[in-house]
């Protein structure tokens, strides 16, 4: 399969991002709604790690790379998440003294309480499980066939990873250019690494190829836990674990039929 066919297949798979990311700011999605969208779509992620991801990564590089990598992922996500998380407070203390200092309101008073700290979470959970997986889906479409059933899942699985990252981003205030340009640079990053890839990993020990497909696992079940779940059961409650299990349900039944 061509590179071109491999970044487009990667495009597909991780620029649903901007799909959900689209309808999270032109829209004003009720607060129910995204809960109940991040709760199915976490139910898509599990069942695209567990189904697709480890499944894989196991197959080709047996059990110690697989929990190399997915120990690797977890705790990529929870470091970057914290940091990522320090900086926003940092930030978010300076705006307030800055304001305070010139007689104004208080900025997060002003915006409801809402901060961008669970956006930059989920788009962290983006970044770190997105490049991985865009890098299985370089290395599938390398073989010669169009990847369908991994694009399909992953891409169902980015729409409300997207939409759940933009409505609290757009709530603190974020421009609309500010939120599609880092969504449009993870997908962007995704593609590269899918091509870069492909290329470069097609010969690879299947045990490095392990390590990093379970890499992109480790990364999302984190994100999951950390970001989405605690989020939607805010909301949604008991019917959390309802809409989760419709998603992953839907994500075996997509992935049967590929």
């Amino acid at each position: 399969m061509s590179i071109w066919m491999t970044a487009l297949a990667a495009a597909l798979g991780i620029g649903t991002l901007l799909i959900g990311a689209a309808i999270g700011w032109f829209w004003n999605v009720p607060k129910l709604a995204v809960a109940g969208v991040m709760a199915f779509g976490a139910g898509v992620m599990l069942a695209t790690l567990a189904l697709e991801l480890v499944v894989e990564a196991a197959d080709g590089g047996g059990a110690w790379p697989v929990v190399l990598g997915f120990a690797g992922g977890a705790v990529l996500y929870v470091l970057g998440n914290w940091y990522i998380g320090r900086l926003s407070q940092k930030r978010a203390a300076a705006r307030v003294k800055a304001e305070a200092a010139r007689g104004s309101r208080n900025v997060i008073a002003r915006r409801g309480g809402e901060t961008s700290g669970n956006g930059v979470a989920i788009a962290v959970g983006a970044l770190l499980d997105g490049v991985p997986a865009a890098i299985v889906i370089g290395l599938s479409a390398a073989t010669g066939n169009f990847p369908v059933a991994i694009v399909a899942a992953i891409g169902l699985s980015n729409v409300p990873e997207g939409l759940a990252g933009t409505v609290p981003l757009k709530k603190s205030g974020r421009s609309g250019k500010w939120i599609f340009a880092l969504w449009g640079g993870i997908t962007l990053i995704a593609v590269v690494a899918a091509v870069v890839g492909s290329v470069a990993l097609h010969n690879a020990p299947p045990e490095l190829l392990a390590v990093i497909i379970s890499l992109a696992a480790g990364a999302l079940l984190a994100m999951v836990c950390n970001a989405m779940i605690p989020e939607a059961f805010e909301q949604e409650h008991a019917m959390t674990g309802l809409l989760a299990t419709a998603g992953f349900l839907v994500a075996f039944v997509l992935n049967e039929l590929t």
